[in-house]
């Protein structure tokens, strides 16, 4: 809501006689929009984000020797360099909707703790809370940290026998207090912050054992977690305005718990704050790099901490252009290696701009360490192995060129430009987002799956691609997964799925597995439904 007098002040800058020819017709809704529009500019909200970073970073200096992960899609704007990222999705946790989703386990996030002895990961809101949709930060980190923590517990209770007396007697007495005091010290219970209420803290914990059986029903490897995890994750909270006195911070390492630090990066503000700096004067926005295709304008994150000096000393006036400027130049620059470059256009009453998603001659900066050996995963390219399949998901972004890639199917609605020895070793099928097409997706996978079947039974590695690579991609492997490998992960022509009917169980198990490897997988709903539909119908037709 705006503030009356703020709302004088801002009306101020509109142009009088525009105001004085639309006062008549103007609603209050559309001059709320206009000053909103206004206030939100490129330049107020890269600012925003430049000065937020800076607390992101001297927090990440408080415990230089945590990684830093950045919750999708947010949390990436908010330093130039993170050791990986994650996918928490503030809907989980929503009141009416709270949910444990195995679609989005984050698995890489607890071995990335493991191994460093914890990690921050960076959000940020738009909504002036002090943490993400007081959900993501809130609630549904927390209980992701509770429900691993207690399958962990569980597992290790079971391989000590704790739960399983033997027959004709007990363990000694030594051993067994020695396994219940080793239990007692891991710590399964809730961990959320001071401002949820009791009341939804007793309603997330009535579900918590439920949610705890359906990760150890979906396939997870619960035992290499836990032979990672010396101490149980716990959730802690740091924004803005959180105290912490700079002699006296704490060792992480003398916590009886692995951290994870949840860094709010942006100040909880409900009204837009006017700052200075040396040379500009430019409105504050909280959650500045929420909802990028609203204002971003074709810059990336990437790009933007490629140009961050020229692009914040450019000033309000010409920061449209510079930043219209470097995207064209990237969008330019991948096209001449043929790389994929569409040029898009925003709205027409926003200055003309291109969409792109990769960088200019430095490589992504993000570094993903989740476990995974070298050989499976090429973080450079973006291209993720899924075991020993022959089967791999990338972006359509990825350097075809320079691969060891045999084949490529392009699920994108763009062609790509893909140089094969094989000219039939490449199929385009464009898939719509089930958002646009509710059926598209199940339409193409008889094809899909042909063309996969084709070339995995020679032993040729297969490249799935996408836009992001991240959603249609994903399950368009998933399904090639399903149908063409057995539960052990080995390729048998489709021998397990025609002796087999395909459960949702069946689905989640095998989304798990695909997970482990793309660790960036972020499939919709409407698209698993379709890949289930396909492939419940085709297990009835066999």
């Amino acid at each position: 809501m705006l503030i009356p007098n703020e709302t004088l002040d801002l009306s101020d800058q509109l142009q009088p006689s525009s105001i004085a020819d639309d006062t008549a017709s103007m609603s209050i809704y559309r001059a709320s929009r206009t000053i909103k529009r206004k206030q939100s500019s490129l330049f107020n909200s890269l600012s925003s984000i430049h000065e937020d970073s800076i607390f992101v970073s001297e927090i990440a200096q408080l415990w230089p020797e945590l990684p830093v992960v950045a919750n999708l899609r947010c949390g990436l704007w908010y330093a130039k360099k993170f050791h990986s990222s994650c996918y928490f999705k503030s809907t989980d946790g929503h009141t009416n909707n709270l949910s444990f989703n195995t679609s989005r386990l984050n698995l890489h996030v607890a071995t990335l703790a493991g191994q460093r002895g914890g990690c921050m990961i960076v959000d940020s809101t738009r909504k002036g809370k002090r943490f993400p949709d007081s959900n993501s930060m809130s609630k549904t980190i927390p209980i992701w940290t509770c429900v691993l923590n207690r399958a962990i517990l569980n597992y290790r209770n079971k391989m000590k026998g704790i739960n399983k007396p033997k027959e004709g007697g007990t363990s000694s007495a030594h051993n067994s207090d020695t396994s219940v005091q080793e239990s007692l010290k891991w710590d399964p219970s809730l961990h959320l912050p001071l401002w949820v209420p009791d009341t939804e803290k007793i309603r997330i914990d009535s579900k918590l054992n439920e949610w705890v059986k359906v990760l150890e029903t979906s396939g997870v490897d619960i035992a290499s977690i836990s032979s990672l995890l010396k101490k149980p994750l716990r959730p802690l909270w740091i924004s803005q305005k959180t105290v912490i006195w700079l002699n006296e911070v704490p060792d992480y390492n003398d916590w009886d718990f692995t951290s994870i630090i949840l860094i709010s990066a942006s100040a909880s503000s409900d009204i837009y704050r006017q700052k200075t700096s040396s040379e500009f004067s430019w409105n504050y926005i909280a959650g500045a790099g929420d909802d990028e295709e609203s204002w971003a304008r074709g810059l990336t994150p990437i790009l933007f901490w490629s140009n961050v000096y020229d692009i914040i000393s450019s000033g309000p006036d010409v920061c449209n252009q510079t930043v219209a400027n470097i995207v064209e130049k990237d969008r330019v620059f991948r096209s001449q290696r043929g790389q994929n470059a569409p040029q898009v256009s925003v709205k027409p009453k926003k200055s003309e701009s291109t969409w792109s998603n990769q960088s200019q001659d430095q490589p992504l900066d993000i570094i993903v360490e989740n476990g995974i050996s070298g050989d499976l995963l090429d973080s450079q390219h973006g291209v993720y192995w899924l075991g020993l399949t022959n089967l791999a998901v990338c972006s359509t972004k990825y350097n075809f060129k320079s691969s060891n890639v045999d084949s490529v199917l392009n699920c994108d609605e763009n062609q790509i430009l893909c140089t094969l020895e094989d000219s039939e070793a490449y199929l385009h099928l464009p898939v719509m987002d089930s958002k646009f097409d509710r059926f598209s997706l199940q339409r193409n996978l008889p094809s899909a799956l042909n063309f996969a079947e084709l070339h995995l039974k020679r032993g040729k590695r297969l490249a799935i691609c996408g836009n992001s690579g991240e959603d249609i991609s994903v399950c368009i492997c998933l399904a090639i997964l399903i149908s063409l490998f057995n539960v052990e992960g080995a390729y048998d022509d489709g021998k397990f799925f025609k002796k087999a009917r395909v459960t949702k169980l069946d689905m989640r198990q095998r989304l798990v597995f695909v997970c482990k490897y793309i660790v960036n997988a972020q499939p919709s709903r409407g698209n698993l439904k379709q890949i289930y539909n396909f492939l419940a119908g085709q297990s009835l037709l066999t």
